[in-house]
């Protein structure tokens, strides 16, 4: 489950790194580019704000996914590392004292 969760994460930060690079905040770069050419041929004018919105909604899955994945992890033994440290001290002897 966890490897599910751990690829959703990484495909998730590459579209989020391609929304993030493709909008500029002044209103340029390839978001205005290719912008001026959807509104030309499909009439949509609002393409800064699909990316907007687009950065937030996979921000928040990829924060959701990051919680949800700490869930599936394997939790360590404690009895492993107790046991360890009792073995040590009953395998030393105390110093003897000298005569």
């Amino acid at each position: 489950m966890i490897g599910i969760i751990t690829a959703i994460i990484i495909l998730a930060s590459v579209a989020l790194g391609f929304f993030i690079l493709i909008q500029n905040p002044k209103g340029g770069g390839l978001s205005g580019t290719f912008g001026n050419m959807s509104t030309q041929a499909l009439g949509v004018k609002q393409s800064g704000d699909i990316m907007e919105k687009g950065t937030w909604v996979l921000m928040s899955v990829i924060a959701g996914l990051c919680i949800v994945s700490v869930m599936f992890m394997a939790k360590p033994e404690r009895g492993s590392d107790d046991n360890a440290a009792k073995q040590a001290q009953q395998k030393s002897a105390p110093a003897k004292k000298g005569k």
